[in-house]
């Protein structure tokens, strides 16, 4: 059977008999997040009625790029973007994009310092009324689950900050009086540093809704690197907007009673999302035992333990990499590279 990098291949197979009936081993080799429309592809064809099997990555192809590793915790404050930055600079030149998805409150840039190339404006659609043809019939105030149009009396009310853009509102008017324009969020800004392709979004102050912006950003994803994304802390709407489709979820956490917490609801959040995951201890000669227990408990790999260290310290409050400053460090987080690649790839990584 032919090996296609583009799942539409399987439109292209070249059979000699009718594949119902046969049991086939086919090797694709598949790009991030099209398990579910292989599946799809295959249930198309005619006379199929189920789909078996495994999906196995190819070594090769995880190694050459094509892997997204997102970085979370469920609390902020806990190493997040000292371990993703640390990370990023640890890998080959050239191979690297980093994207922070804290849209709110993005700080990758102050470590990186990346020369930004383009900025560019985001915004979502929004309605606006042609008061000509409306007839107030307030269709479009029941179909918007957001509550973000109101109408009362002869007046319809437009709160932009609720918007999500959706376009229900405008594809369901009766009278078709409902148009959109675009409301800038926030911007996206690209660039570079240190052989690193930089991403990351900024949005406007005093706007309520990070997801929108953080979609727009993810769109910059470059398939053929490996993809390190910085998300938001907490277990909200922009976390999942940042992780979702990821191949794994490296979460960031530290052994106090409200990292515990925090990562335990983290965890339930990939769960539900179905993402592999393992878990760095920052600070790991402080407090007490209960992120191992609860890692034990869950059969959740501990990558990688990083030690409270004043020189740490110091090289962050200066806005350095402690790799830059210590570069011991630099094959600590290869090898944590290697247990995430192993984990993709489907092997078990081990515990430190």
């Amino acid at each position: 059977m032919p090996c296609h990098t583009d799942p539409m291949g399987l439109m292209r197979m070249d059979l000699e008999h009718p594949i119902i009936n046969l049991s086939l081993l086919i090797h694709f080799t598949v790009c991030h997040s099209t398990v579910l429309f292989l599946e799809q592809a295959v249930v198309a064809f005619h006379g199929v009625e189920a789909v078996a099997g495994s999906l196995v990555a190819d070594e090769g192809s995880v190694v050459g790029g094509n892997m997204i590793i997102s970085i979370a915790s469920g609390k902020g404050g806990t190493g997040k973007t000292t371990i993703a930055v640390n990370l990023a600079l640890s890998l080959p030149k050239g191979a690297v994009q980093f994207i922070d998805c804290d849209v709110e409150e993005p700080n990758s840039h102050l470590f990186l310092t990346p020369t930004i190339r383009q900025v560019t404006s985001m915004g979502i659609p929004v309605p606006r009324i042609d008061e000509s043809r409306c007839t107030y019939c307030g269709k479009c105030a029941q179909v918007c689950e957001y509550h973000a149009i109101a109408v009362i009396l002869k007046n319809v009310l437009v709160i932009d900050e609720l918007c999500h853009g959706c376009g229900a509102c405008s594809y369901l008017c009766p009278e078709k009086a409902i148009f959109e324009v675009e409301r800038e969020i926030g911007i996206i800004q690209t660039g570079s540093s240190n052989g690193i392709s930089f991403v990351n979004g900024v949005l406007n102050v005093g706007e309520p809704m990070a997801s929108p912006l953080i979609r727009k950003v993810k769109e910059r994803i470059q398939r053929d690197k490996v993809v390190i994304l910085d998300a938001p802390p907490g277990t909200a709407c922009p976390v999942i907007e940042t992780v979702k489709g990821s191949d794994f979820c490296l979460l960031v956490t530290e052994p106090t009673p409200f990292g515990v917490n925090d990562l335990e609801l983290a965890v339930g959040m990939l769960e539900k999302l179905n993402i592999p995951k393992g878990v760095v201890v920052n600070k790991s000669d402080m407090g007490d035992r209960e992120v191992w227990n609860y890692c034990d408990s869950k059969n959740i790999p501990i990558l990688m333990e990083i030690p409270m260290d004043r020189k740490i310290a110091e090289s962050y409050s200066k806005g350095i990499p402690f790799v830059i400053e210590d570069p011991s460090y630099i094959p600590r987080f290869e090898d944590l590279f290697e247990k995430i690649k192993n984990s993709i790839i489907g092997k078990s990584p081990e515990k430190e």
